[in-house]
């Protein structure tokens, strides 16, 4: 392979490889970065499709489209990517939400990087260069950061959803569009870009790596010492075992029962994933459960059962912040 067109890929590989490495939970597999890579690939197919349609019915300038207009499209087919994990509940924490966010700008990245060579073959290496440590890093900071913005402020005002997604794709926007102004020498610009992008992204990383330590840390005791209540059947005389017992007053005994069997299965889905995290920061492999997969079956049906009401009512027990959800997804695999 001619070393000018490793120079266009292998840079955003590089760093992301790093971002994978230094996930010390190992929050996401390698098979889910390959998949966010390609999908990524694919939003940059469906970005050169609309970009065509887009320029070819305007009357604008290239360097005008490439300043004003593919910015918004290309950042908004990769934000829906990310906006789809979230919704999903595959994105729990920024650290998997930078990881996330640079496999997709990464597998845009390379797409449009092979077109340009395949139009392009005899490019000065100077070209490839730019591609490669600026404009495919610029593709992965810019949906990192997006990801890591939109999780972080996701966290902090949950009853607006999707709202704060708003200013973190605008940043991304502005970010690309900036990039593509080359308001110094584009070497300059490259630089900048692969020495500042990265260097956020990892004081970011870095700080979710803590939080991430402090919520397992936290929420570890707390579920096994509510657990330990559910299957004991003793509840304590704080306001926790006053509220479950009030539960009896309120429901029909049948209903208490699915309720709090539905709550044990929960807890208990909840700290096995935690201890799974804490397992793989230790550096053990531990093998998937058969268990599991019963589990989330008993769980569906007890949802049945107990509706909405019921569900309702175990609603401060159940963890339904993002974390928690994402946590029991992942065991899911």
């Amino acid at each position: 392979m001619r070393p000018d067109i490793l120079l266009a890929l292998l840079p955003v590989l590089a760093f992301l490889a790093v971002l994978i490495y230094l996930d010390s939970y190992k929050l996401i597999r390698l098979r889910a970065v390959l998949v966010t890579i390609g999908w990524g690939c694919g939003a940059a197919l469906v970005a050169m499709g609309i970009n065509t349609w887009v320029f070819n019915a305007l009357p604008i300038e290239s360097q005008t489209f490439s300043r004003y207009l593919a910015p918004w499209i290309e950042e908004g087919l990769k934000a829906a990517i990310i906006i789809g994990l979230m919704r999903a509940n595959r994105i729990g924490f920024m650290v998997d939400a930078a990881i996330r966010g640079f496999g997709v700008g990464a597998g845009f990245a390379l797409v449009e990087n092979l077109y340009y060579y395949t139009a392009t073959p005899d490019a000065h290496l100077y070209v490839w260069i730019i591609r490669g440590f600026g404009t495919a890093v610029m593709h992965g900071g810019t949906t990192a950061l997006f990801a890591i913005v939109t999780k972080q402020m996701g966290e902090r005002y949950p009853e607006r959803g999707l709202l704060m997604a708003i200013p973190a794709f605008a940043g991304a926007v502005l970010l690309h569009s900036l990039f593509n102004h080359f308001f110094v020498a584009p070497l300059i610009s490259t630089a900048l870009v692969l020495f500042l992008l990265p260097l956020i992204i990892l004081v970011i990383f870095r700080e979710s790596e803590r939080g991430t330590r402090r919520w397992l840390g936290i929420g570890f005791d707390s579920d096994r010492e509510l657990l330990d209540m559910v299957t004991t059947g003793i509840l304590s005389e704080n306001r926790i075992g006053q509220y479950l017992h009030s539960l009896q007053d309120r429901f029909p005994g049948e209903t208490v029962a699915d309720m709090l069997c539905y709550l044990r299965i929960h807890l208990e889905l909840s700290v096995r994933a935690k201890g799974l995290l804490l397992m793989r920061e230790a550096g053990f492999e531990v093998p998937p459960d058969a268990e599991v997969g019963a589990q989330f079956e008993e769980l569906r049906y007890l949802d049945r059962s107990i509706g909405k009401t019921g569900k309702i009512a175990l609603h401060p027990f159940l963890h339904t912040r993002s974390k928690d959800l994402w946590q029991i997804t992942m065991l899911k695999g």
